[in-house]
């Protein structure tokens, strides 16, 4: 499995609110297309953009753009955690 889990900071929630843009932690080796593909599965979403980075701690971290505006708020509802 490509994704952990959603990234929810007070941060990732303002990045939500105004761009639509979801956080995830990933596996290190997952690549942004791994990524974009697995997101597409399971949610149902199209995915504009995937950026990565490395968190402080040493965790790999995916900020996601969708098509949708709407799509970021959906999956976390989805999810349970909004």
């Amino acid at each position: 499995m490509v994704l952990k889990h959603p990234y929810v900071t007070e941060k990732a929630a303002m990045m939500l609110d105004a761009e639509g843009k979801l956080q995830f932690l990933v596996r290190k080796e997952a690549t942004k297309d791994d990524i974009k593909q697995s997101i597409e599965e399971m949610f149902g979403e199209d995915v504009v953009k995937v950026q990565t980075m490395m968190t402080m701690k040493g965790k790999k971290k995916a900020i996601v753009s969708f098509v949708n505006a709407n799509a970021g708020e959906e999956i976390l509802s989805r999810l349970g955690v909004m």
